[in-house]
């Protein structure tokens, strides 16, 4: 199997209201996403065409849309809708790799974040 390469999108915040808790549902907090796209981007190598790779910026649309458009109780659901999602949308992905972090948990206890990472290829 060839090597795949890779885009990367690092730390994208946004302000959503996912959480278990009725607090976190109702005043909500900040999260942070990372993706990790996998796929055949060598026609964009010769071309430099935008049409044969992956447009991160629809990507990143497509990542705010998911956070913000609808509550999660678990960071696993969110972070797996926008994998399965991004599998949808973009043909030229193999494999996604998604992150997902919530800064400062309510935890009984000093947390930096709490993340999930889920990873989804295309079956």
């Amino acid at each position: 199997m060839p090597q795949k390469d890779i885009i990367r999108i690092k730390n994208a915040s946004f302000y959503a209201y996912h959480g278990v808790a009725s607090d976190e549902q109702n005043l909500g907090g900040k999260f942070e996403v990372d993706v990790e796209i996998h796929g055949d981007l060598s026609a964009s190598f010769d071309s430099d065409e935008l049409t044969e790779t992956v447009n991160y910026e629809l990507v990143y649309s497509f990542i705010k849309n998911a956070v913000t458009s609808r509550k999660h109780y678990l960071l696993e659901s969110l972070a797996s809708g926008i994998a399965r999602g991004l599998l949808k949308e973009f043909q030229i992905i193999d494999l996604v790799k998604v992150t997902v972090r919530k800064p400062h948990p309510p935890v009984k206890g000093v947390v930096d974040y709490v993340e999930v990472e889920i990873v989804e290829p295309r079956s």
